[in-house]
């Protein structure tokens, strides 16, 4: 960090992203060429509007992308990063759904990953503290059977 930056604060912005685990496996999504972070993977997800909880703005924002109605479960962790010049407050919840997600508006792939392979992907650095408490030996989200 620069001196004349000291004592300065970064602008933040609140994010979510949902993490789906079906059969063993969690779904990662790669962002598309031309958006932010391009070909990295990312838990899908987006930006808390003003007035909206954490929950209202998955659910909202998993519409958008994906085009499937959520139910939002626990919080899997709560990370702030710093990427660039901004700090990234990133929630990442378990979430259920009765519909599979098979495109995205913001991902040229989807993949379903087994929790062991989760860490072997090129991940965003916001979503790295998930991952690894994801792939951490003590938490195994509760399979979706919905």
């Amino acid at each position: 960090m620069d001196r004349a930056d000291e004592g300065a604060s970064l602008p933040r912005i609140k994010v979510v992203a949902a993490v789906f685990y079906r059969d063993g496996n969690v779904l990662a999504c790669r962002r598309a060429p031309g958006k932010s972070a391009a070909g990295k993977w990312e838990f899908p997800g987006g930006k808390i509007d003003d007035g909206e909880t954490p929950a209202t703005a998955l659910v909202r924002e998993i519409h958008e992308e994906l085009g499937i109605s959520i139910s939002v479960g626990e919080l899997v962790d709560r990370t702030v990063t710093t990427v660039d010049h901004l700090e990234i407050d990133l929630a990442c919840y378990i979430v259920s759904s009765k519909e599979l997600p098979f495109r995205s508006t913001d991902h040229d792939q989807l993949r379903w990953v087994s929790i062991d392979a989760l860490p072997s992907l090129d991940w965003a650095t916001p979503d790295l503290p998930a991952v690894t408490v994801l792939s951490s030996t003590g938490h195994k989200p509760v399979e979706d059977r919905t």
